[in-house]
């Protein structure tokens, strides 16, 4: 823990803190108090549902206006999606800066640095979302820590480490359950092997960690594979199995007591667990059971660049896990889902994790001249559950496409391509950006009668639930200036979903990688009703 709390938080004039405290109160045109989005997952169960969003419906939806504007400084992309508590927005940057603005203004109540920008991946900052409860603000870095932050002060109360591996990174958001914080870790070891042909391909173990609210200390740690021991060369020393990590956020069952995660492919070795759903008991952390949906699909960067060898001497598909797992009752049987890279959304009995049914949204072809690339057409970060559907997105399907799924069965209800003039501007067409992709990456977010979804193309779109019509759309991928005097600019929609709370719609644009290319960014935008 380091010592200087108070230099990490750079202050404001006291006013702003001051007016956090203060009662606005509330006229009968106000929405719900309670219509709060307090983490990534929205609720324990990871249904991404507000219920209580009521201010926002079919009828007037088509009225949204922006609100304010965000520029995180010196970013190149941004992707942690905000919670919103109290009437303050927390949302990390890519800067290594966790902010709390005032959710109606955008306004800076405080800015928190965790110290960690050039300490570890510069590239990457903060990713995941933060999880409020308790009166602290929870969130993950680029290096493994898990931070516990005061909500209206900024002041430090906590980090922790969660994996010394030096490439471990923390892409899952926090789940905060009863003075305990559920966390996934991740690693970006898996483009080792492409950097260096003598790497010795790979010791990370993905994992998933309980930790006291409270203090920080590590309850328990459950590894997604067994600590790697064997070595073989030439052309260098490698150890498998390694990989599985978990990028995904986890989801609860309060019932049971039982945590859902889903895991990612191994980087070395073929393990037969992982690229899985899996249920721990969240008092031990002791494994319940593992459903392997696609195994022994070995895969590192090593296996984008031919011929075979090395580190990837049979290459796999890289049909991992980014999407969290839904659970749900259906007739009184609890199940549990999750959508994968290879196009299909799983459901499985929670209690066995047995295939209830199974349903193939799109399949799976390569848009880039690498292997592993084609996985980009599947089903990429999060679906959403009303109560009623499912509703879950494709990435670069050709075009990506949102679906209304029955929870009973998994047939489609309903599809809505992502609009084929998504990378046009104006009229006459004209090609709007190079690295524009007719893609739906994004976790899907609900409310009573309304689904969002953002794209690949910068568009965010708001579509009926009964029928998948598309009520509004707005382009973020425009010049901006925030509300915090940073000039700044909007692109792709990916990594991260739309949240929806207190007659209010937040969004992240700007999405970059390595790899997969995408539209650079780094604004976080607020709308509401004219």
């Amino acid at each position: 823990m380091n010592g200087n709390t108070l230099a990490r938080v750079l202050r404001i004039p006291i006013l702003a803190v001051a007016t956090l405290l203060l009662s606005t109160g509330t006229t009968a045109a106000d929405p719900a108090p309670n219509a709060d989005w307090p983490m990534w997952q929205f609720d324990s169960p990871g249904s991404r549902y507000n219920r209580n969003e009521t201010t926002l419906t079919p009828g007037n939806v088509g009225s949204l206006k922006l609100k304010w504007a965000f520029a995180f400084p010196g970013a190149v992309a941004q992707s942690s999606q905000p919670a919103v508590v109290n009437g303050v927005l927390y949302s990390g940057g890519r800067d290594g800066k966790m902010y709390a603005l005032d959710a109606r203004t955008g306004a800076t109540r405080w800015v928190f640095d965790t110290g960690t920008m050039l300490e570890h991946i510069p590239a990457y900052g903060l990713r995941d979302g933060p999880a409020v409860a308790g009166g602290a603000v929870y969130f993950g870095d680029n290096a493994a820590n898990l931070w516990a932050v005061d909500a209206v002060t900024g002041h430090e109360r906590w980090h922790t480490r969660l994996d010394n591996h030096p490439l471990s990174i923390i892409t899952s958001s926090p789940l905060v359950f009863e003075n305990h914080v559920y966390i996934g870790v991740s690693s970006q070891e898996e483009g080792g092997g492409l950097a260096d042909p003598l790497y010795p391909c790979c010791t990370f173990r993905g994992s998933v960690v309980s930790v006291d609210a409270a203090s920080g200390a590590v309850q328990w740690k459950y590894s997604t594979l067994a600590q790697p021991t064997t070595r073989t060369g030439p052309p260098g020393p490698s150890f498998s199995p390694s990989g599985g990590a978990v990028w995904s956020s986890p989801t609860i069952d309060s019932a049971t007591r039982t945590l859902y995660y889903t895991s990612g492919n191994p980087y070395t070795g073929t393990p037969g667990d992982l690229e899985s759903i899996g249920a721990v008991d969240i008092d031990t952390g002791t494994r319940r059971w593992v459903n392997s949906l696609t195994p022994n699909d070995t895969w590192n960067v090593r296996c984008a660049v031919p011929p075979a060898g090395g580190a990837c001497p049979v290459p796999g598909r890289d049909f991992d896990f980014g999407a969290h797992a839904n659970v749900f009752d259906i007739g009184g049987r609890k199940v549990v889902g999750a959508g994968q890279k290879t196009g299909i959304y799983h459901l499985l009995d929670a209690t066995d994790g047995s295939i209830v049914w199974q349903t193939q949204l799109s399949v799976p072809t390569s848009p880039l001249p690498i292997e592993g690339a084609e996985s980009l057409a599947g089903i990429q970060w999060g679906a959403s559950y009303d109560g009623s559907r499912l509703y879950v997105a494709t990435y670069g399907a050709n075009p990506g496409t949102l679906f209304a799924l029955d929870p009973g069965d998994g047939h489609i209800l309903w599809r809505t391509p992502n609009p084929a003039n998504g990378c046009l501007i104006d009229l006459p067409p004209v090609p709007m950006d190079p690295l524009c992709q007719e893609s739906m990456p994004n976790a899907v977010s609900s409310s009573p009668g309304l689904v969002y979804e953002g794209s690949m193309d910068g568009k965010m779109r708001v579509f009926a639930a009964d029928t998948g019509a598309i009520l509004w759309e707005y382009d973020t991928h425009r010049p901006f200036l925030g509300v915090n005097g940073v000039p700044g600019i909007g692109g792709g929609l990916n990594g991260n979903g739309a949240v929806v709370a207190n007659g209010m719609l937040y969004t992240n644009s700007g999405y970059a990688h390595p790899i997969t290319t995408g539209m650079p960014g780094n604004m976080l935008l607020a709308f509401g009703l004219s």
